[in-house]
């Protein structure tokens, strides 16, 4: 599996930047998210032909239209605006011809489905694979064919060399800016821990956020079971984790918005509160729109970004090979750490109204 030396990046870019230009190869590569409602920039040229227009007008490829597949995997609403990002972004009006392939958790047919659009010699493939198992040899496909292959998301099993780039967000560095979050909201107390885990969500969160805590005697994990990123599954798991630990923790730790609301659930039929105004403190990896809101509320603590507004980076990164740019180092989505009102502090920004509404989650991701 491809292995990355993440380093620190700032956890409060504004959403609101414009997509920066990406680095060339021995550079780390980092753009912001795509901005909703943001104009999306025209295709940069790679060859030019004259047809006649003025001097302000911009330049156009000698191709009129670029053909891009996109491989999705998941069933939820985050999934659901990341594929609507993807056909706002890469519209027939800007170059592009898109197919999405829409694979919910079938990660065979992800499989065929991309080896299917190397057989059609698409210009570029983008996936966001399901599974990391399983790539080598369809990776090998679209290098022997000369398809160039943009890898979303999650990393594969398979060697770097084997794709074109890497895009995805610095999960690890965000664990680690919720740990030092906790550190300073927990001021020295015992802290036992709970977590509710989810296979499919970046592995870099926790990986972090473990870096803090082997900084804190006074915490320790005592418990960890799977919620398989549902609330119902959240909510058996968090049963369990009651009973296994006779009720007796401080922190609660879910690795998406679903199984967050799972645990809320059975917290509630077993009487024990949480939030800023509870006993227990609640942390969610991954939040999305509704995850953001309870921690508007004051149920979540602290939750970490996890846009689905991507496609722009994918566009920039498009642009960039056609140009003859490499991308040997992982191109990285900044997202941000937010905490419920009033408990937020210098490593995770507390949310506001205002910035709810900068994000664009209530109206993209329904």
């Amino acid at each position: 599996m491809r292995k990355w030396k993440w380093s620190l990046l700032c956890a409060a870019l504004a959403a609101a930047a414009a997509v920066s230009g990406c680095s060339s190869a021995g550079r780390q590569n980092s753009v912001p998210a795509n901005v909703p409602g943001a104009e999306t920039v025209e295709q940069e040229e790679t060859e030019t032909v004259d047809k006649g227009a003025d001097d302000s007008e911009a330049s156009v490829t000698s191709r009129d239209v670029f053909t891009i597949g996109y491989a999705a995997g998941g069933v939820s609403a985050w999934h659901k605006a990341n594929i609507q990002n993807y056909q706002d972004v890469f519209r027939e009006e800007n170059g592009y011809q898109l197919t999405v392939a829409d694979c919910g958790n079938d990660s065979m047919l992800q499989l065929e489905t991309v080896r299917g659009w190397i057989a059609q010699q698409l210009d570029y493939i983008v996936a966001a694979p399901i599974v990391p198992e399983g790539w080598e040899e369809v990776l090998k496909e679209a290098q022997h064919t000369g398809v160039p292959v943009i890898l979303v998301e999650h990393e594969t099993d398979a060697d770097a060399s084997l794709y074109d780039a890497w895009i995805g967000n610095d999960t690890e560095s965000e664990g680690i800016a919720v740990g030092n979050w906790l550190a300073g909201y927990s001021n020295g107390r015992e802290m036992d821990i709970v977590v509710i885990e989810n296979a499919s969500m970046p592995a870099g969160f926790m990986q972090g956020f473990r870096q803090i805590l082997s900084q804190h005697e006074e915490w320790k994990i005592v418990q960890s079971l799977t919620g398989d990123a549902t609330r119902e599954g959240g909510r058996k798991a968090m049963e369990d984790l009651i009973r296994l630990s006779h009720g007796k923790f401080q922190t609660v730790i879910c690795q998406n918005d679903e199984e967050a609301f799972g645990a809320m659930d059975a917290m509630d039929a077993a009487g024990i509160t949480y939030g800023v105004d509870g006993d227990v403190i609640m942390i969610a990896f991954g939040t999305e729109a509704a995850g953001m809101q309870q921690t508007m509320d004051g149920k979540i603590h602290c939750g970490t970004e996890y846009t689905p507004f991507q496609a722009n980076a994918v566009e920039e990164v498009i642009r960039g090979l056609m140009k003859g740019e490499s991308y040997e180092e992982p191109v990285l989505i900044n997202n941000r750490v937010f905490t419920a009102p009033g408990v937020g502090n210098e490593y995770a920004q507390a949310i506001t109204e205002a910035i709810w509404e900068e994000t664009g989650y209530d109206e993209q991701n329904k």
